[in-house]
């Protein structure tokens, strides 16, 4: 079992930066596959950046990477991202995700069925 409490969120004028965690209870952290997802206003979710259990892969969407940095500190519990160069089009509720099993290809940290516990969301609102 795992649970997920996002922190980090807030506003941010465009170009500006902010770093959300992702802090994860439970002994499983260590060996889950982690994602960050957002759902903007009228949108639906979709993934932004997955890690692998042992950081050595990481994936991003085709609209921040570049902008955006997923990490992880497993000693820590925690999950980071990185956001840089924000723009108005960031605005959304972000949420990170862990899931049990390894993913079979780099496809699948963006499916968000794949994952099998997700947090509450933290608000990130870039204004222009």
């Amino acid at each position: 079992q795992v649970q997920l409490a996002e922190s980090g969120g807030g506003l941010v004028q465009a170009g500006g930066s902010l770093r959300l965690s992702c802090a994860a209870s439970g002994r499983t952290f260590s060996s889950a596959m982690m994602g960050w997802f957002r759902r903007a206003p009228g949108k639906e979710r979709e993934f932004v950046a997955g890690i692998r259990w042992s950081s050595e892969n990481t994936y991003y969407a085709d609209s921040v990477k570049g902008r955006f940095t997923v990490a992880r500190d497993n000693a820590k519990n925690t999950l980071y991202l990185q956001m840089n160069s924000l723009k108005p089009e960031d605005t959304a509720v972000y949420y990170c995700a862990a899931g049990r099993k390894e993913f079979s290809t780099p496809s699948s940290y963006g499916k968000s069925y794949n994952y099998d516990y997700w947090g509450q969301g933290t608000q990130v609102t870039v204004s222009s």
